[in-house]
């Protein structure tokens, strides 16, 4: 199993400043590229200070410019905020500068307070996602593209310039669902999921319909990843441990407004609402731990077939702590899991 580290971009003081937020975000990716991180992540996010990424490709070309071998995932990128002729060719220069380590990560968008300001409703983001998924794939893998669509509609095209590879950028697909993950790996996705609140019987069927799908596709499929998402610290006493849970505590209060809740967002920061999980059952799904509990925990997902594990790092800590948080993972935790070193894989050589 190899590890990526899930970038910080929250922005919990507005006096913090989103020159220092970026200054570490950029800092923890070329930390995690010296300690043999396989990837690292940013995700897209506007109007709110969770997750505060209004930029991912930009990131992604910061990024590329100070490490050296780390893959540079964007987990996700919301496509119906993009108009597929201008992105494509954005995911072809963002990938150019990356020298090739780039994995489109993409996804519909998880918050109405977002999609809505965009005059995006959630009940239409499927539709508006699967036809400018399509339209980005042809796009980028065809020349002289037309396309009459619900939502595109435009006469003949060629996006310049092409792409480095034939087939584009690999692309990776955000969804729960384990029927979802199916069809999603049939297709030739990797996949990028979470079980949950830690729910171990959704991860068991996650990874299921994940299998049986690269299963039935044979050579297709055998480069194909599974990515899950965590959100993990190391703590040594216990006093640490409740700093760390109630750090997460008020960050997935925040989090659930938007995602679940109402959307209560004050100048541009969520508001943390109470939640229906308690803060002991909330600590129990989270790696919140000694180093040795979190090999034993993260050795569960490696024994199931996870090929990625994406650690959230970061959910209210202070940078310094964070950075040792990625170092300690690293030294005291990777070298319990991963595989002896390989060559990278066709689908992201």
């Amino acid at each position: 199993m190899k590890f990526n580290i899930h970038l910080s971009m929250d922005y919990n003081k507005k006096d913090y400043g989103g020159d220092r937020i970026y200054d570490d975000m950029v800092k923890q990716a070329i930390l995690a590229d010296e300690l043999g991180y396989d990837a690292v992540s940013v995700t897209e996010h506007h109007l709110l200070n969770i997750g505060m990424q209004p930029a991912p490709l930009q990131a992604v070309v910061k990024i590329a410019e100070r490490t050296k071998n780390v893959k540079i995932l964007t987990a996700v990128v919301i496509l119906p905020l993009h108009d597929m002729r201008s992105y494509a060719g954005e995911v072809i220069v963002t990938d150019i500068m990356a020298n090739g380590r780039l994995i489109l990560g993409v996804g519909r968008g998880a918050y109405a307070f977002e999609m809505e300001r965009f005059g995006i409703t959630m009940d239409e983001t499927r539709a508006r996602f699967d036809e400018s998924l399509d339209v980005l794939q042809a796009l980028l893998t065809q020349e002289e593209v037309s396309w009459d669509g619900d939502y595109y509609k435009f006469d003949a095209l060629t996006v310049m310039p092409r792409p480095i590879k034939p087939e584009g950028p690999a692309l990776l697909m955000a969804v729960m669902n384990p029927e979802g993950i199916y069809h999603c790996t049939k297709r030739g996705f990797h996949i990028l999921t979470t079980p949950l609140a830690g729910n171990h019987q959704l991860l068991v069927d996650q990874v299921s319909a994940f299998t049986r799908a690269r299963g039935e596709m044979d050579e297709k499929g055998k480069d194909l990843t599974l990515t899950l998402s965590r959100t993990a610290f190391i703590v040594d006493n216990s006093a640490q441990r409740q700093q760390r849970v109630d750090e997460a505590y008020d960050f997935f209060s925040r989090f659930d407004n938007v995602y679940t809740g109402p959307g209560i967002v004050d100048t541009g920061m969520v508001r943390s609402l109470p939640r229906k999980q308690t803060k002991e059952e909330m600590a129990d799904s989270l790696l919140i731990c000694g180093p040795q509990e979190m090999v034993d925990r993260l050795g569960v997902y490696s024994e199931l077939g996870i090929d990625r594990i994406s650690l959230m790092v970061n959910v209210g800590a202070e940078h310094q702590d964070v950075m040792e948080n990625i170092e300690r993972i690293a030294k005291e935790v990777m070298p319990h899991l991963e595989a002896a070193p390989t060559q990278i894989s066709p689908a992201f050589a």
